[in-house]
């Protein structure tokens, strides 16, 4: 009897360490800046070579700040040609950096507009252990626009936008109590509703393994060492505080982060909101399967409520 009550609590406690370690291992692969194999380099075409050549040759002026926990941020701000007080937020996906956003940062350039693009923290040039998924950013971007507010003056405006995980970063930007009056609009390309729905989906999709028990227990492990959980990382939640303008992009082939997400994000938000599916777009591709289209949508939104 003895031998088989052991053996029962052996099996549990190898059970227990294998959840764990899946949980650990997930938290590690979707935190940590490492390469991931399930990210594809876009190949430099022609064309983004010349957008990359227009960026370097561009005014641009380089800038730096310290987060809440002590880490170098990298941001590069570009000033339109004219003055204006008027300046686009720019937020990079997962694993990106500020230069990849090279044809919004010249599109926005294009209208007339200052652009603000930041590393986020742990990409590109700026400092971190760990990606925050725009939970985390959120306080840093805090204080990117503190900065932009500074330099321009009080008269500024500002647009939010980003796209994947910047999506998710200037939803979940827009719910803080904080944040400044300066910013008038946001818009938003293939967001996720949460780090929670993201990370379950993918976990299905990549590993075919269930949420429960990974999902809480790779939270835990996150919110010990990273600082959040994945719950609280919350587009949904944090757009059903804003009453900003809100633009929702998505394409309709979207596999990595699911359209189906962005009704929910639309259903949450409080203030005036579009959307946009660009038909048979796959992720983050709905600018240049249809940018003819894309642009037009923009600054027909920009001229409602930003102009």
């Amino acid at each position: 009897m003895k031998k088989w009550i052991i053996g029962i609590c052996l099996m549990l406690i190898i059970i227990g360490l294998v959840i764990f370690g899946v949980s650990y291992y997930l938290f590690e692969y979707a935190e940590t800046p490492t390469n991931k194999e399930f990210i594809n380099s876009e190949p430099k075409s022609a064309e983004l070579k010349k957008e990359y050549t227009w960026l370097k040759q561009v005014k641009k002026l380089n800038w730096q700040i310290k987060s809440e926990d002590n880490l170098k941020l990298k941001a590069i701000y570009v000033p339109a040609e004219s003055k204006t007080n008027k300046t686009i937020f720019v937020a990079h996906g997962f694993m990106g950096k500020k230069e990849e956003m090279v044809r919004f940062i010249h599109f926005y350039h294009d209208k007339g507009y200052n652009v603000l693009a930041p590393d986020a923290r742990a990409h590109g040039q700026s400092q971190g252990d760990y990606i925050g998924y725009g939970w985390l950013e959120r306080k840093d971007n805090l204080q990117w626009l503190d900065k932009v507010i500074k330099y321009q003056g009080t008269d500024s405006k500002i647009t939010l936008f980003g796209v994947s995980m910047g999506g998710a970063t200037v939803m979940m930007l827009s719910g803080e109590k904080k944040l400044p009056s300066q910013v008038k609009a946001i818009i938003e390309d293939c967001g996720y509703t949460s780090v929670a729905d993201e990370l379950t989906y993918q976990l299905k999709q990549m590993y075919k393994l269930p949420k429960i028990p990974i999902i809480p227990i790779a939270s835990l492990i996150s919110k010990v060492k990273a600082g959040y959980s994945f719950y609280e990382a919350s587009s949904i939640k944090q757009l059903n505080h804003n009453k900003l303008p809100v633009l929702f992009i998505h394409g309709s082939d979207d596999k990595f982060v699911p359209t189906e997400m962005i009704y929910q994000n639309y259903a949450a938000t409080r203030g005036p909101k579009e959307i946009f599916i660009a038909h048979g777009a796959k992720h983050a591709t709905s600018f240049t399967k249809y940018k003819v289209e894309y642009e037009k949508k923009v600054t027909h939104f920009l001229k409602q409520y930003f102009n």
